[in-house]
């Protein structure tokens, strides 16, 4: 009993203190090179998730490698599906998405946040919506928002801000 106590501590533990993309790796879930990974939900079978180089998945998103088997358990009580999930390499996935069982991500994907992905997308889409489709291509993407481009990404926290208070109105993004 004790040992049970000790093991359950181990494991709130890890999912608690351990570094995102450590505590999944440790769940099974295979990681490439480059990536930020801010998600702790990769379901009960992470070891059937792959992802690929430079990938990075804000925080709350979810994965699911399997669902709805209970319905058809009247007729086989042991009945249960699966699906892997295959994301390439350079792919954001956006704050709040959900990836079903079965998806691939392409390479050089981007999923709009709140995103839900039922179904595979291919290399180079800007994906969104519920349920997720195709509302771009990455290089029409890329051409649109170089114009907003000011440089910051290396900067610390203050000269970050100095430098975003002192921009007049006109370099940035307008919805």
């Amino acid at each position: 009993m004790i040992k049970k106590i000790v093991l359950k501590i181990k494991a709130l533990y890890k999912a608690l203190f351990w570094k995102a993309e450590k505590y999944a790796r440790h769940q099974g879930v295979k990681i490439g090179k480059g990536c930020s990974i801010r998600t702790r939900d990769f379901g009960s079978e992470p070891y059937l998730i792959t992802i690929g180089n430079n990938v990075e998945i804000a925080a709350r998103v979810r994965f699911y490698n399997h669902g709805a088997a209970w319905l058809l358990r009247d007729v086989d009580e042991n009945f249960d599906f699966f699906g892997k999930i295959n994301i390439g390499d350079n792919v954001y996935i956006g704050e709040n998405s959900i990836v079903l069982p079965g998806v691939t991500i392409g390479n050089n994907v981007l999923v709009g946040a709140g995103s839900v992905i039922t179904k595979s997308f291919p290399d180079n889409a800007v994906i969104g919506g519920n349920p997720a489709k195709i509302v771009g291509q990455i290089e029409s993407f890329r051409e649109k928002y170089k114009l907003f481009n000011v440089g910051t990404k290396r900067l610390d926290r203050e000269e970050k801000k100095k430098i975003l208070l002192g921009l007049p109105d006109d370099r940035f993004i307008k919805k």
